[in-house]
């Protein structure tokens, strides 16, 4: 098995170093949060910061109580010990993996290390493409055939990963689809995987949102964390919400997380306790973080539509997901290359999705465009327009002109180099 650095991380240290060499290059590749800790949080990480015990592998009892709380007030009534706590997300996703087995069903595109993750485990992911227009949940009815004929080849399928909203597309699965798909898992008898990680960073938070755990509670295992609505990506911790009676899955999930991570830093199970308790400090915080993930989200994709790329509308998150191949200049890989190279702006080729490389979508993430200090940050958070200050205009600016140029033969335009070129049609 080869295994190599992430294709965010290696991406992200790439565009590091060109930076520190002196080259401008526009941020669009690290699904970091982009905003500071709130002085709440880090009051309590000091506070706690003595704490150096081990303490239980699934963790603080305070932190699966208030995680517990957090479900229950958006509508799942959760037991604190169905609740376990990891080292981030991701690492329960692993951990989830290990204790499931088999192989699992994934959409395409989906984040890079669900596939990579599957890989490790000896799991054979299967991609599944979602419904036009959606993301984040594969085709319900692709899904029914592709298990299906996996298991007659002798494959054993006992999963399906969604993402709501998503990464990277930054589009929401319908109600409906979530239902169909929660229909086809019980009758497959597959487990379902809910990351819900980007859930309160929905910009319209009145769009309708049903996880799977609403239609299929004795199956669905839910995933999040606060590196996104809080920003905490380094301080890694996460939770996940068990199925009804995963009592047995518990037992194999602490299992592996004893022999991996043994149990999550203490002092920061302390700040995520307070942080799931939802206090109207942070609920505020959060509020004006997904205000400003949509409204620069929004005014990305102006500027890729404006060079004819189909790029679905952003529902959630801090990410969009173009289409350039109306330019026909390659595939994923070479767009962004080309992107990255000749015009300084940093993108993740879709292929590393487990995308079509021949096809050149690109994978954004707007949450670096908000300034370099925490002061700039700030200002970007508070601000009734944000899109108005200079260092975020600037940024703006130079996405434009790199499209722009990017859209422009040398001496003309892309309809003259291409005069009988009809853009892909675009869904959402």
């Amino acid at each position: 098995m080869t295994v190599t650095l992430s294709a965010t991380l290696a991406t992200n240290e790439d565009i590091e170093r060109r930076r520190r060499a002196g080259e401008r290059v526009l941020h669009l590749a690290f699904g970091e949060a982009g905003l500071p800790v709130h002085p709440a949080l880090r009051d309590k990480l000091a506070a706690a910061s003595e704490r150096n015990g081990y303490g239980p592998v699934a963790g603080a009892s305070g932190l699966r109580t208030a995680a517990a709380g957090y479900w229950t007030r958006r509508g799942l009534i959760t037991d604190p010990e169905l609740v376990v706590s990891g080292p981030g997300s991701k690492s329960l996703l692993y951990g989830l993996l290990l204790a499931i087995g088999g192989d699992i069903v994934l959409p395409m595109p989906s984040w890079v290390s669900y596939a990579a993750q599957a890989d490790l485990v000896g799991s054979r992911p299967i991609l599944v493409p979602a419904p036009p227009g959606e993301g984040g949940v594969p085709d319900p009815d692709l899904v029914a055939a592709k298990v299906q004929l996996a298991r007659a080849q002798g494959r054993t399928v006992s999963s399906v990963l969604v993402t709501l909203p998503d990464n990277p597309t930054g589009r929401l699965a319908t109600p409906e689809t979530v239902r169909r798909l929660a229909e086809v898992a019980r009758e497959l008898d597959l487990m379902i995987i809910s990351d819900e990680i980007y859930r309160d960073l929905m910009h319209d938070p009145t769009l309708p949102y049903t996880s799977p755990a609403e239609v299929a509670p004795e199956r669905t295992i839910i995933t999040t964390g606060l590196s996104k609505s809080l920003a905490l990506g380094g301080w890694r911790i996460g939770v996940a919400r068990l199925p009804q009676g995963g009592h047995t899955l518990r037992t194999k999930l602490l299992a592996v997380a004893s022999e991996i991570w043994s149990a999550p830093a203490a002092p920061v199970q302390e700040a995520a306790a307070y942080a799931f308790s939802d206090p109207r400090e942070l609920t505020d915080r959060i509020v004006r973080s997904r205000r400003l993930h949509g409204v620069v989200a929004r005014a990305v994709h102006e500027r890729f539509s404006e060079i004819g790329a189909c790029v679905p509308i952003p529902q959630g998150g801090f990410y969009l997901y173009p289409d350039l191949s109306h330019l026909r200049l390659g595939g994923s890989a070479e767009i962004t290359k080309i992107l990255l190279e000749e015009h300084g702006i940093g993108v993740l080729p879709g292929h590393a999705f487990g995308d079509d490389p021949s096809a050149a979508r690109v994978r954004v993430a707007v949450s670096l465009l908000y300034g370099e200090t925490t002061e700039e940050r700030l200002a970007a958070l508070t601000s009734t327009d944000p899109l108005q200050l200079p260092w975020i205009a600037a940024n703006l600016d130079h996405l434009s002109m790199g499209l722009k140029e990017l859209s422009l033969v040398r001496h003309g335009t892309v309809s003259e180099r291409h005069p009988a070129l009809v853009p892909t049609p675009c869904h959402g």
